[in-house]
């Protein structure tokens, strides 16, 4: 069993940045692809950005390419999403997500665990 909790969203101005962090319990941590997905007011959830079992690969979606950098800390069981450049379409409920069935997962079937969600909201 794996617990997910999110933390360092909020409002921002837009331009501005946020880091987002995604604690995890468990010792299994390091064995599970981990991943951020985004649903705003309406709209269906959305991958956002996933990064592997190591740590080496990491994939975004096209919206966020350049602007978002997800990584992991495996000392400290925590995955990071670091956003820069936000507009107002990046407002949303960001959650993340542990998957340990695929080395690098996108989708949301793919993944097992998931968090509660932190709130981002973008000011234009």
């Amino acid at each position: 069993q794996v617990q997910l909790v999110e933390s360092g969203g909020g409002l921002v101005q837009a331009g501005g940045s946020l880091r987002l962090s995604c604690a995890a319990s468990g010792r299994t941590f390091v064995s599970y692809a981990m991943g951020w997905f985004r649903q705003a007011p309406g709209k269906e959830r959305e991958f956002v950005a996933a990064i592997n079992v190591s740590g080496g690969i990491t994939v975004y979606a096209d919206s966020v390419k350049g602007r978002f950098t997800i990584s992991r800390d495996g000392a400290q069981n925590t995955v990071y999403l670091q956003m820069n450049s936000l507009n107002a379409e990046d407002t949303a409920t960001y959650t993340c997500a542990a998957g340990g069935r695929f080395p690098l997962a996108t989708f949301e079937y793919e993944y097992d665990y998931w968090g509660q969600g932190t709130q981002v909201t973008v000011s234009s």
